[in-house]
């Protein structure tokens, strides 16, 4: 009998998708790339998400966000994102924190009740925070390097943060996760070189997204395009997929 995921259980197998729908997984931010994992997640059966983002769709979104359309302009990604959930698959459960994941906010989650975590956020404190708590919780954790500045899907490759090169972003979380101990991270980066942009816009120095009514200072806006966030966010997600269904890329059980 069809289901939804029917096609999907033809390479994950019955085992795997019954891993996927008893499975929670958090996804911190959900903008570029981690509006596309949450869309790949619930397309694929996981059946708990938590959306943990603080901003409002806003017109600059347009370009790269799944979740952005004109119609979305001004409402909480977290709130458009669980409206696309229950759209795909009616079952989901999907637990929505119109919040910033911050070191002073941190206790208010609890990685236990998690099977992954899926850092998309692009403040430094907050990704080493989200790395600590989820290594002191013995919870699974993928973390998205810089996407911004650059043109090119195909550079994005799997790695464990010491062994990333190129990406600054990657070199400060090195530097700070052996400062504290941690000794691995599974990351998606890329070692094309950032490009300069060419020029401000309208607002420079503004992001205009970081909830109602808010903007925050930031060095300088980066530029993006609609194909290099969502192909982090997809690989991303192959990844979550593919670690808790137990399978690997030919579909075989991991042992």
């Amino acid at each position: 009998m069809e289901n939804p995921f029917s096609r999907t259980q033809l390479l994950l197998g019955r085992e795997g998708m019954e891993k996927l729908a008893s499975s929670r997984v958090a996804v911190f931010g959900v903008g570029g790339v981690g509006g596309y994992v949450v869309e790949a997640l619930a397309r694929s059966g996981v059946g708990t998400l938590d959306l943990i983002d603080n901003d409002t769709v806003c017109l600059s979104n347009l370009n790269r966000q799944i979740i952005a359309v004109h119609s979305s302009i001004g409402k909480y990604k977290v709130d458009v994102a669980a409206e696309r959930i229950a759209d795909i698959n009616p079952d989901a459960v999907v637990h929505k924190y119109r919040t910033f994941y911050l070191p002073e906010n941190a206790g208010e989650f609890d990685f236990s009740q998690y099977d992954y975590v899926v850092d998309a956020i692009d403040t430094v404190s907050g990704k080493i925070g989200l790395v600590v708590q989820a290594n002191e919780a013995g919870v699974p954790i993928i973390s998205s390097m810089g996407a911004g500045n650059k043109l090119d899907p195909a550079a994005f490759e799997v790695a464990d943060i010491y062994e990333t090169s190129v990406c600054p972003l990657a070199r400060v979380m090195r530097r700070e996760l052996k400062k504290r101990g941690i000794p691995s991270l599974k990351v998606v980066y890329s070692r094309e070189p950032a490009m300069t942009p060419l020029e401000e816009p309208d607002k420079p120095g503004l992001t205009g997204t970081a909830g109602e009514g808010t903007e925050r200072p930031r060095r300088q806006t980066p530029g993006s395009i609609s194909f290099v966030p969502s192909v982090a966010g997809l690989i991303i997600a192959g990844e979550v997929i593919r670690d808790l269904a137990g399978v690997n890329r030919n579909g075989r059980k991991m042992q």
